[in-house]
């Protein structure tokens, strides 16, 4: 079965109103906030490929922190630093062969957001960690939206989902949440939080919060090798034999003495 798509979501293809965006106050200041908490996570990530998937403000800025031997941009928008341009239903890697993926938004610019999820799980390995930055849908920026009042400059077509909804679709493809940021450059101006910190009276205005991060591991499921099965040892039910019963044949006369 094909999976629904909403008539909105659509890929953010546009360079034009990306860089638009990229150059106003409100994009520069998300851009910092964004880039900042990759900084502070992907270095943590060992092996040989982080990617991000979708293009988004500053083109490459999101990866900066990445240490490993490889790093890219498939992105949606032609021109930029992106090494491709893909499509994020459709990502021409193969099965288990990437270590971190960033998703910058990408799944508010998608007709199918369960579809490129499906994807990014299909293309990290067992180690592989998810990266998935999202508008919230009880943000000033979304009410905008609804209200007709798109933000200024900011690109068309975009579709908002919780982070809870969307932890719940990672936890059905076997993706344990590690962690949830919340953090905005907009109303409320509240310092990036994370759902392990303890709790404290902004935590109510934390799902108002513009933008989230979360931070997502693939679940290994630990296997058991079966091997030849081993007969079980006869042990004496009742102490050990006597040196008289050992002395005894099988036919009970006595053994001859050595």
């Amino acid at each position: 079965m094909t999976p629904a798509r909403h008539p909105r979501g659509r890929r953010l293809s546009d360079r034009g109103a990306l860089e638009q965006w990229s150059a106003s106050p409100r994009g520069q200041r998300l851009l910092a906030l964004e880039s900042a908490e990759l900084r502070r996570l992907l270095p943590d990530i060992f092996g040989r490929h982080v990617l991000q998937i979708g293009s988004w403000l500053g083109d490459s800025r999101l990866l900066e922190g990445a240490e490993t031997l490889h790093r890219a941009v498939l992105g949606t928008a032609i021109g930029g630093s992106a090494s491709a341009v893909i499509d994020p239903e459709h990502l021409p890697l193969p099965a288990r062969s990437v270590d971190a993926l960033v998703l910058p938004h990408t799944i508010e610019f998608s007709g199918s957001p369960h579809t490129v999820l499906r994807e990014a799980a299909r293309v990290l390995n067992d180690r592989g960690r998810l990266f998935l930055l999202g508008f919230s849908p009880w943000s000033w920026l979304a009410w905008r939206q609804r209200l007709g009042l798109r933000a200024r400059n900011f690109p068309p077509g975009a579709r908002y989902y919780g982070a809870g909804r969307v932890g719940d679709w990672l936890q059905l493809l076997d993706f344990d949440i590690v962690d949830v940021r919340r953090f905005g450059s907009g109303f409320p101006w509240l310092a990036p939080r994370s759902i392990t910190h303890p709790w404290t009276p902004g935590n109510l205005l934390a799902p108002l919060a513009e933008s989230y991060l979360i931070v997502a591991r693939r679940r290994v499921l630990p296997i058991n090798l079966v091997g030849k099965t081993q007969r079980a040892q006869i042990k004496p039910l009742i102490g050990v034999a006597t040196p008289a019963a050992q002395r005894q044949g099988l036919d009970g006369e006595p053994k001859p003495a050595p």
